[in-house]
């Protein structure tokens, strides 16, 4: 069994993760900066040197290591045996300190959130996959809360590593294997960055089964066209993109636009007004369907009478506004806490639809040719 505080901790540290990116300007900036921002230049900043990433000790998941926390799955549900493809996931945020841009490693509560990340989110693609993931230098929680230059140097460093990691994890896998990309948070906005300047126009585009970003704004006209694939339109299309935001009824998206659309888009265009891609996890595939709780294979519901997380199915509905939001109807039993300004579900993307999303990834994959014989297991 899972311990209870597996959501209601991957509540408030995915949060902060996330949150911080699109709702600093909801309250005077210097109360966040303040309380958050490191307080040290990013020139004088501590850092750890680069990881070796060719070592298992360099991943936070990996097939070889001893102790898999993304191998975690709720009673009926099991990895995968002889899983067929190799999943590339990048972890949200954990580091909350302000004593230096970047996180270090070997701090140890530092790696029980990131250990948290891997159980309840990377954990639904393990029916089909090898996780890997890459402990990496991430931006610190602060980071994201201000437009110093300093910040952004945070976040190039974070990507450098995911860069670097992301050779070393094609080089470990043989050369015709189906790759699926996942992350959520601060780990979405590295895979985008991935895709766009290091998959995009490569041979490896053709071995993605899907990219899931969840959790990050991506506007259908500004930025997915740099993307190199596009969105996913069918439940088994496979080379395409999978991504939503969560919000609950009485849904107010401002804080979230409010930065969105003051910056430009991939594609070189202003994303001021356009859509974001909004797949609808209850269907797997952008459409306006409203799509009723019953068809929720199962959400991840923090259960304080039973001290567990319990898969709870037909909870959760959902449906994809005009603006891309993706509307989970009235606020569901069971997710009250950490919820964002304007009714954002963010915190609990993942969770909401966890045994959906798992069915996604499966579907996409049985869709793909047939292995050739000298692959088979």
């Amino acid at each position: 069994m899972y311990a209870r505080r597996f959501l209601w901790v991957i509540a408030i540290l995915v949060f902060l993760a996330i949150a911080a990116a699109f709702t600093y300007t909801l309250a005077p900036g210097f109360v966040y900066r303040a309380a958050l921002v490191p307080s040290v230049d990013f020139a004088k900043s501590p850092q750890m040197a680069e990881l070796d990433y060719a070592s298992p000790d360099a991943w936070d998941a990996r097939p070889d290591k001893p102790k898999n926390d993304a191998l975690w799955t709720p009673p009926g549900y099991a990895p995968a045996a002889t899983p067929r493809v190799a999943v590339f996931f990048v972890t949200p945020t954990a580091y909350l300190g302000r004593d230096r841009w970047n996180m270090p490693f070997g701090d140890s509560a530092t790696d029980a959130r990131i250990a948290i990340y891997l159980k309840g989110e990377a954990s639904a693609f393990n029916g089909v996959g090898e996780i890997w993931a890459p402990r990496y230098r991430q931006a610190a929680f602060g980071a994201f809360f201000t437009k110093h230059p300093d910040a952004q140097r945070a976040i190039d460093l974070a990507y450098s590593d995911v860069s670097r990691a992301w050779d070393a994890f094609l080089a470990a896998q043989p050369a015709d294997r189906p790759i699926i990309l996942a992350a959520h948070s601060q780990g979405s906005l590295h895979l985008l960055r991935l895709l766009q300047e290091r998959i995009k126009g490569t041979p490896t585009l053709t071995r993605i089964v899907a990219a899931y970003i969840v959790g990050w704004p991506i506007s259908v006209a500004a930025d997915l066209p740099a993307l190199g694939l596009p969105a996913c339109e069918t439940p088994t299309a496979t080379a395409c993109i999978v991504a939503w935001q969560s919000f609950a009824e009485p849904a107010d998206a401002h804080p979230l636009r409010l930065i969105f659309d003051s910056t430009p888009g991939l594609a070189g265009i202003a994303r001021d007004g356009t859509p974001v891609l909004c797949t609808n996890p209850l269907l797997g595939r952008p459409s306006a369907e409203a799509v009723p709780a019953d068809r929720n294979l199962g959400a991840l519901v923090p259960a304080a009478s039973l001290g567990t997380a319990t898969l709870v199915a037909g909870r959760v509905p959902a449906h994809c506004q005009p603006d891309g939001l993706l509307s989970i109807g009235p606020p569901p039993e069971g997710f009250g806490d950490y919820v964002l300004p304007g009714n954002n579900y963010h915190v609990y993307d993942y969770a909401l639809f966890w045994a959906n999303l798992r069915a996604d990834a499966e579907a996409r994959v049985a869709a793909l040719p047939a292995p050739p014989a000298s692959r088979r297991r």
